[in-house]
């Protein structure tokens, strides 16, 4: 029987280029493998279709959208995750679960190699090895984008050569990763920082700049999961979509950042989210109800070092699984209905509520029915800042 190579296969040049190419140069059947992560796009039975026409002698298509929203994208909303505090971690988040299903194929199929189509610049192919890595490190790697120094003029002559059915005539000006958690835009004209990106980048959004009406929606939570949107009992998947819908209508999501990779070097990046963006500002607010200060406060530091290692593929790593606890944990009290205003851009709160709220309105406020002792705040102030005052009397005295 001959060696097997499994190929993380996603329907355009590189990837249907690599199943011949792996052929031919290490004699091994390549099976193919697609996850369908709610990007869109073309029909994933055309896709497979094209696999085995490419040369695969198997080609697996799998529909992870529900898995990929339930374990990937939930995990990364409770973490309130934004890399350098704006990315929301769209390729990031799909990598692991990519990886999972080709260590699962190759394991079926009893392959020894595991193949993908990534270059040397970028960090997915750091999250492909290292995912590898963690899940079935006995599997080999070939990734001929980046070892062989294939350009896409290469490609597309050996495609010719041997008559591939893909059309290789339409060359978008970006190279373009989505699933249903956002969009990702990068190289082309965007590759010089003072150029402002132009509508035919965006296919998530709608020109915030464009008058219509706002609109106005309710998210219910429970223990931290999405679990209605206006009342209507949605699925993880299903809040994400229908937020991606209105979050996306009304521009809401639009990122232009220049990030740091993993690998070492800046790099320009156009990102849409409307769903996840307007998620998280939704579980942001009501963790600020219901989660207590102290909490509060070092979940921020663990959010920040969660989505380090998320972005830089530590996905299966002990560091990320222990933040997982700890974030599942703070989770509990996390129910309640935060309300927005979608609208020019933007998703802004504008009412809270929630059984676990720690707000105490005869606390806050400052009208008839205060509970609030205030005759005990005078000595608090004195004590609080009495370490100050002592350290202050020393310098002063020098």
């Amino acid at each position: 029987m001959s060696e097997r190579v499994v190929l993380a296969y996603s329907g355009g040049l590189d990837t249907s280029v690599a199943i011949g190419w792996i052929a031919e140069e290490t004699g091994a059947e390549v099976v193919a493998v697609a996850v369908d992560l709610g990007q869109g796009g073309e029909d994933m039975d055309t896709i497979r279709k094209r696999a085995l026409d490419c040369g695969a002698v198997e080609a697996v298509v799998a529909d992870a959208r529900d898995e990929f929203a339930d374990q990937y994208c939930l995990p990364a909303l409770q973490a309130n995750a934004l890399y350098m505090d704006r990315y929301p971690l769209v390729s990031a988040l799909s990598r692991p679960v990519i990886v999972k299903h080709l260590a699962e194929a190759a394991k079926y199929h009893g392959a020894t190699t595991v193949s993908h189509g990534c270059t040397g610049k970028g960090n997915d192919q750091v999250r492909f090895e290292v995912g590898i890595g963690a899940l079935a490190p006995d599997l080999k790697v070939i990734a001929p984008v980046r070892d062989y120094a294939w350009t896409r003029e290469k490609a597309i002559a050996w495609a010719e050569d041997r008559n591939l059915p893909i059309d290789v005539s339409k060359k978008s000006p970006y190279s373009v990763d989505q699933n249903v958690w956002g969009r990702a835009v990068e190289t082309g004209f965007l590759e010089d920082i003072w150029n402002a990106p132009i509508e035919d980048v965006y296919s998530y959004t709608q020109n915030p700049a464009e008058p219509r009406d706002a609109d106005e929606v309710v998210v219910t939570f429970d223990k931290g999961v999405p679990v209605a949107i206006d009342g209507e009992t949605v699925t993880v998947l299903q809040a994400i979509q229908e937020l991606n819908r209105r979050a996306g209508a009304q521009g809401v999501g639009r990122l232009d950042m220049v990030e740091d990779r993993l690998i070492g070097i800046k790099s320009r990046e156009i990102y849409e989210a409307p769903g996840a963006l307007a998620l998280i500002t939704a579980h942001q607010e009501l963790e600020n109800v219901t989660l207590e200060r102290d909490l509060a406060r070092f979940k921020r530091q663990v959010e920040q070092r969660w989505g380090e290692l998320v972005y830089d593929g530590l996905w299966f790593s002990p560091l990320k699984y222990a933040l997982d606890s700890f974030i599942e944990n703070t989770q509990q009290h996390v129910s309640g209905d935060i309300r927005m205003v979608l609208h020019g851009g933007r998703a802004v709160v504008t009412g809270r509520r929630s059984d676990e709220s720690l707000y105490d309105f005869n606390l806050a406020t400052y009208d008839e029915g205060d509970t609030f002792d205030q005759t005990l705040a005078k000595g608090f102030v004195q004590l609080w800042g009495l370490p100050s005052k002592i350290a202050a009397k020393r310098d002063l005295g020098k």
